[in-house]
């Protein structure tokens, strides 16, 4: 996955959020909200873009969607590490709706990774709505403050996916890439030759 010299422009776009991270970390550290809240909003920013590339000049791969996947989930975790310093009393009020979601999702990673030995890339149109109402509430809340309409709608989203990657596990007996969701993966021919 981090073999640079092979890397195509999307997969750069990929790589920047994860060596963006621990800089965003050290912004934490030092208490810097508003330097922190811009550099994440570049980061988020580079998901969309890194997809739109891949996309546009056909340079999609397996190796691609892991790195894209593994840079969404140290942008996702930094933005949460940075929520929870600089909005302490909204996450204390809400532990236990925050708790209701991470548990599936951890499940969900513990299944992936005993299954295929690393996390899944299915970039399911749900994932891809998911990520983007994640990134605006946390964006939201950094800029400004805490919208429980937006919190709660992350929170349903964010379940109906996990639920959704957790199905997908279980239907696809080798890691695949790129699904759009269930009901395309019942018409994908990787699972289905698998299964005959």
């Amino acid at each position: 996955m981090f073999s640079y010299k092979n890397f195509n422009i999307a997969d750069w776009f990929s790589f920047y959020r994860i060596i963006a991270a621990p800089f965003l970390l050290a912004l934490i550290w030092y208490d810097q909200r508003l330097i922190f809240t811009w550099l994440l909003l570049i980061s988020y920013s580079t998901d969309a873009i890194d997809g739109f590339l891949a996309r546009k000049l056909k340079i999609t791969s397996p190796r691609g969607s892991q790195l894209d996947s593994f840079g969404d989930q140290i942008t996702l975790i930094v933005g949460l590490i940075g929520l929870y310093y600089f909005e302490i009393d909204f996450i204390k009020t809400n532990i236990v709706l925050i708790g209701v979601v991470f548990v599936p999702y951890i499940i969900q990673m513990i299944i992936a990774y005993s299954k295929y030995g690393k996390a899944t890339a299915f970039h399911t149109y749900l994932a891809k709505l998911s990520a983007i109402v994640q990134s605006v509430f946390i964006l939201w809340s950094l800029f400004f403050s805490p919208e429980y309409s937006l919190f709660y709608i992350m929170i349903g989203i964010g379940l109906l996916e996990t639920f959704e990657e957790i199905t997908l596990i279980f239907m696809y007996d080798n890691w695949a890439s790129d699904v759009k969701g269930i009901y395309w993966a019942y018409r994908d021919q990787r699972r289905l030759k698998k299964n005959l």
